[in-house]
């Protein structure tokens, strides 16, 4: 248990810094749920709209440290990949 007076607002900064990842992380998933959906339905240009969408979102994730670059960029790179197969 937090006492220092330090340790206390160390505690309440990790609570809302994991309230905001958690939003993010969630925000990129469904972003991602959405491209898999569209290619499981076939419907290739549904697929690549979902896909341009998702990219900046996971993108972003990178950027706030939420998500690996290269694992981002993999990520990317084999739903691309499979909206490509589509067709």
């Amino acid at each position: 248990m937090a006492n220092t007076p330090q340790s206390k607002k160390r505690a309440r900064q990790n609570e809302r810094r994991f309230a905001v990842n958690k939003a993010r992380r969630s925000r990129i998933r469904t972003y991602l749920r959405k491209v898999e959906e569209a290619i499981a339905s076939g419907d290739q240009q549904a697929a690549l709209t979902a896909l341009r969408a998702a990219q900046p979102e996971l993108m972003r994730g990178v950027t706030k440290g939420l998500v690996h670059k290269n694992t981002a960029a993999r990520k990317m790179s084999r739903l691309s990949a499979r909206v490509k197969a589509i067709a």
